[in-house]
């Protein structure tokens, strides 16, 4: 009896001595991205950080008579995902204005357009966004003269998917005063057939149209970007990092978190050079503002184009184009003295990189403003440093040199240039999709032996540098599932299907053959996935690895490793809910797997509350 009186006694004391929760999430099959504690079924929360990771029994001695128990039921949770590299606006713009993914033919794509004609007054804009010609027959661009025979009297401007180029008609060339005379300007292209524009513009090419037509009003834009959000949360993303922005747009973001209808954590940047870059250098960062959910530190450059567009900078002229070989949109002397007032004030630097000539020239110009201001000229940065295993990050003291700079994309490396990532400590932020969506044209605009280094994901990741992954939507998707899948099989969707006639130097091999082109439709003649012989599988990461992409590693490029990146206690209660547990099942039921319950700082802001 007096031993039956001790344990009670003590288990009395022991449940005295900890922390209520709020809440309990139990019966879960956890994931927590912690090499310590690697598994859990239960988590307690209290205020917006965890208090305990664990069993479900020693769960229980932090519940209250107010503590809500919230029963996972065996659903697989996963530290919260983290997109690195998104573009807020533009994915509620794709919701609001003509969105043309899913066009997997010109016809269908015109037929879209020839609609919105119909439902839009003479002379009125026509804007849209997210057509590719990949798997249209033949793979060509559309040009002015589709776009006049459908819109004689309505200016059109249709951005490919990839953001880097647009097809106009006659009537914006006109309002634009683009004729047979026209320069191009530096970092563009307008493209010309027997010398007259055609109607595709490439990058800065696109200015010369774009800032004709009337700019959205305040409400229309903040709408944008509130349903991006939505979307985002739904998606099961606990954080977003925005890949650039302008004042106008950052007034819309703090104004939305200081309203309180923004939950979704934003890391923003600003972008340069120009005003917004100024700004952030003037000012300083901002740090884990309105309950850290927006923090920003970040200035963003465009340093090329996009490889589909054939924007990208190469060291030789493309495959398929020998009379180019891209462009760069940034003239590298007007970038250094940025990049090195950015290491005095402290403020972080992501370059959009595509090409190799492109991520060659940003890490000679890193590597300057490095020597140009050394860390004892530099303040001292936050969060923590790298460990010593290659391609992981985790908390560790703060090094003077550690300033986590990042190329964003890091698409085609040369082997040269691979290994400078991790000698300069150089972030690698990349996108797995873009792999299993550029599979259909980079063979061709790249040849088999520049493959070798393009979406080098498990290459850099052994040699050291650390990736942090994203989907650059509204350029892909956007969806986790979608980055996991490819991250782990370097394999297309099922409902890409693929041609009859695969690119060169990409041999595939399927069950079934309808001979149809299919990209987004879902149809019962589509392809069954292939197998890509020649597109480098052995670069495919692991499921750890690429869950440590969305978690831990996209936390460090954020400096927000003490807080965020892994479900341990103390860091703030973020985690992603999900159906089916991806590290395990086969690979093609990622893709089937949903967001359950989107957990931020405690609170379930989608799924059953």
């Amino acid at each position: 009896m007096r031993a039956v009186t001790a344990i009670l006694l003590f288990m009395s004391c022991v449940t005295a001595g900890a922390e209520t929760a709020e809440t309990i999430f139990i019966n879960g099959n956890i994931y927590t991205v912690n090499d310590k504690q690697p598994f859990a079924q239960a988590i307690a929360v209290k205020g917006d950080r965890i208090i305990f990771v664990g069993a479900n029994a020693d769960a229980e001695q932090f519940r209250g008579d107010k503590t809500r128990i919230v029963d996972l039921a065996g659903k697989t949770v996963t530290a919260g995902f983290t997109d690195s590299h998104c573009h807020i606006f533009g994915i509620g713009e794709r919701e609001m204005t003509l969105n043309l993914e899913g066009t997997n033919a010109r016809e269908d794509f015109l037929a879209k357009v020839k609609e919105r004609v119909v439902q839009t007054e003479r002379n009125n804009w026509i804007t849209g966004r997210g057509w590719i010609e990949t798997f249209w027959k033949p793979p060509q661009f559309p040009t002015r003269t589709d776009l006049d025979k459908i819109a004689p009297d309505n200016p059109v401007f249709l951005t490919r998917a990839d953001g880097h180029a647009a097809v106009v008609n006659s009537a914006a060339l006109k309002l634009a005063n683009i004729d047979d005379h026209t320069p191009d300007p530096f970092g563009g292209q307008i493209l010309k057939t027997n010398g007259d524009p055609n109607g595709m513009l490439l990058d800065n090419a696109m200015d010369l149209v774009a800032k004709n037509i009337p700019k959205p009003t305040e409400a229309e834009t903040e709408q944008a970007f509130l349903k991006g959000i939505d979307r985002e949360i739904k998606l099961g993303w606990c954080e977003i990092q925005n890949a650039g922005s302008e004042l106008s747009d950052q007034e819309i973001i703090r104004r939305a978190y200081a309203a309180r209808k923004v939950k979704l954590r934003m890391i923003n940047a600003a972008y340069g050079p120009g005003e917004a870059a100024n700004a952030l250098l003037k000012n300083g960062a901002t740090l884990n503002a309105f309950d850290h959910r927006f923090t920003q530190r970040t200035i963003k450059v465009i340093f090329d184009g996009a490889l589909g567009s054939r924007g990208a900078a190469l060291l030789a002229p493309y495959s398929d184009k020998a009379d180019t070989s891209g462009f760069l949109t940034q003239k590298p002397e007007e970038l250094r003295p940025m990049f090195e007032e950015a290491l005095r004030r402290g403020i972080q630097v992501e370059t959009h990189a595509i090409g190799d000539r492109a991520n060659r020239l940003i890490l000679d110009l890193y590597e300057q403003a490095f020597k140009a201001v050394p860390p004892d000229k530099r303040p001292a940065p936050g969060g923590g440093a790298s460990s010593g295993e290659p391609g992981v990050a985790e908390r560790r003291p703060p090094r003077a040199d550690d300033v986590r700079w990042r190329v964003e994309h890091a698409q085609i490396l040369t082997e040269r240039d691979l290994p400078r990532f991790a000698k300069l400590g150089v972030i690698a932020s990349m996108q797995p999709s873009h792999a299993i969506s550029d599979l259909f044209f980079a063979p061709s605009r790249l040849g088999m032996e520049r493959l070798a280094g393009a979406y080098a994901w498990n290459s850099l990741i052994k040699s050291g540098a650390i990736i942090c992954g994203g989907s650059d939507a509204p350029v892909e998707r956007g969806e986790p599932m979608i980055e996991f899948y490819a991250a782990v099989t370097r394999c297309p969707l099922p409902e890409h299907g693929l041609p009859v006639g695969a690119p060169s130097g990409v041999e595939l091999r399927s069950e079934q053959n309808s001979g149809q082109d299919v990209r987004w439709a879902h149809r019962q003649d589509a392809y069954v996935p292939p197998q890509p012989e020649g597109w480098h599988p052995e670069q495919a990461v692991s499921r750890e690895q690429a869950l440590r992409m969305f978690t831990s590693n996209a936390a460090y490029a954020a400096f927000e490793e003490n807080d965020k990146g892994s479900i341990e206690v103390g860091k703030l209660a973020d985690f992603t809910v999900l159906s089916a547990d991806i590290m395990k099942i086969p690979a093609p039921e990622i893709l089937k797997t949903r967001c359950e319950m989107t957990v931020i700082g405690g609170e379930i802001v989608y799924g059953d509350r």
